[in-house]
């Protein structure tokens, strides 16, 4: 009898633990785990200090050839997939400032254009939180920010692409040390359609051949 009231308080506190930790695991902001990665993998590999760091959403994350596009340039790609501009603003102390940067470019917004509950304007104070948290940091860093892209699978809310691009674009003209660096028009042919072939399978990220235009947009703003 004495064995069964122990074995039943031992499987009560085993299934306690493991609520517990499920709680605390529930806890954790959005992308916890990948950022914690990437800190891991900085405990092992010592990043550059004092270079370019490219950080934002799978645009960036993705952006395999980076370093062979710069090849005069030290980069650090801190993009996480599927950040939206709140996320990478919580991990600004994370992805950001221990790299002492020279320059930060900036991918971020894209997917926050697919909620609809948020507005051109909504994601525009998003940014200037975002850009306002950086500048608190880093206040006379360089910051490259690059406009939204117009993706194919992301066709319908296209109008907010613009309409956000625009609203950035106008607040970094009176900003200092902020560049805007417009891909949109180099992703769409004569008619304002699309240019698929730049797209893979899944219509949302790149291919080489995009990048390709992503870089000699980039090249004239880049800090040797």
């Amino acid at each position: 009898m004495r064995r069964t009231i122990l074995r039943s308080w031992a499987i009560a506190l085993v299934m306690m633990a493991i609520g517990t930790a499920h709680s605390s695991a529930q806890q954790l902001p959005p992308f916890y785990d990948d950022v914690q990665t990437i800190k891991k993998y900085d405990k092992i590999y010592e990043a550059p200090k004092g270079g370019i760091v490219f950080t934002g959403s799978s645009s960036i994350r993705l952006w395999s050839g980076m370093a062979k596009a710069f090849p005069q340039y030290t980069v650090l790609n801190r993009g996480v997939g599927g950040t939206r501009t709140n996320d990478i603003t919580r991990y600004v102390d994370d992805l950001i400032v221990p790299y002492a940067p020279k320059q930060v470019v900036i991918y971020v917004g894209e997917n926050d254009i697919s909620d609809n509950t948020l507005n051109a304007d909504s994601i525009f104070a998003r940014f200037k939180t975002l850009y306002s948290t950086i500048r608190t940091k880093l206040p006379t860093v360089p910051l490259v920010y690059i406009a939204m892209k117009p993706s194919p699978s992301r066709v319908q809310f296209i109008d907010k692409v613009k309409a956000t691009n625009q609203l950035i674009s106008q607040f970094i003209k009176t900003e200092k040390n902020i560049a805007f660096v417009d891909i949109y028009p180099l992703m769409v042919d004569g008619k304002g359609n699309i240019k698929e072939e730049l797209f893979r399978g899944d219509r949302l990220h790149m291919k080489p051949e995009g990048y390709a235009l992503w870089e000699k947009a980039l090249k004239p703003y880049l800090l040797k």
